[in-house]
């Protein structure tokens, strides 16, 4: 069957027209019709409200407008990614390394998905996919004045991500590991290099590699007097720091 039939096969249901014409196609247009009817919804329940109130991590998904994509991790205390009322949720925006990737692609692109996991106890995950803003905190704060204020220094929010949720449903437990929180004391809104992770991968460290001009002998290492290669070159250079 062709692509294009199977885009025209069914009536409008949630989810993309690609995951619809694959259902078709592999034969799992019924299961997915179940998951559809019985998880997917237009706005919070309560109980997602509860379960996005004890949440301290979360990773947000965007794309620019050519539909590059972008993931981050996004982390604060419980109640950080607060709910305003039940079709719209607001993440604060911290300090981070300067790049903006997130909310350059939503200026460009308001599409969002937040992937929020309970790795400690219920083992589940909630999905919300909607469209984004970006406001600013005394904005929001005028629109809605009972937003949480954040008491711990160097964690300050200049803007809010305020997402208008479109579908909000189920990750299943099945392979979520179980991981045990571990207290942990954190440099919120340090450019201390060694805080933020350093050079931890050596990307840094490739600019202090030596060029290969044709002097290193038949093994590839470098000549007599050329300078070797740092063998931990995140111990030998710390470089620019990670996002915080």
């Amino acid at each position: 069957m062709r692509f294009s039939r199977l885009l025209r096969a069914r009536p409008r249901r949630p989810g993309s027209d690609g995951e619809h014409a694959l259902q078709e196609q592999w034969g799992t247009a019924e299961r997915a019709d179940r998951f559809y009817d019985d998880q997917v919804c237009d706005r919070l329940l309560p109980t997602m409200t509860d379960f996005i109130g004890g949440m301290t991590m979360m990773f947000v998904a965007t794309a620019d407008r050519r539909g590059e994509c972008d993931s981050s991790l996004r982390a604060g205390p419980e109640g950080f990614v607060t709910v305003l009322d039940d079709r719209h949720v607001a993440y604060p925006e911290y300090r981070g390394n300067g790049v903006m990737a997130s909310l350059g692609n939503i200026a460009e692109n308001p599409h969002v998905g937040l992937l929020m996991i309970d790795f400690s106890e219920a083992l589940i995950g909630l999905h919300v996919n909607g469209s984004a803003r970006v406001v600013a905190d005394a904005d929001l704060r005028l629109e809605y004045p009972e937003l949480p204020t954040d008491g711990v220094p160097g964690r300050r929010a200049q803007v809010w991500v305020v997402v208008e949720v479109e579908e909000a449903y189920i990750h299943c437990r099945k392979h979520i590991p179980r991981l045990v929180p571990a207290e942990r004391n954190r440099s919120w809104g340090t450019d201390a290099v060694k805080a933020k992770g350093g050079d931890y991968f050596g990307a840094a460290a490739r600019h202090d590699e030596p060029v290969r001009t044709g002097t290193e002998d038949e093994t590839g290492s470098p000549a007599e007097g050329r300078p070797e290669v740092p063998a931990d070159p995140v111990a030998e250079r710390t470089g620019a720091g990670a996002a915080s």
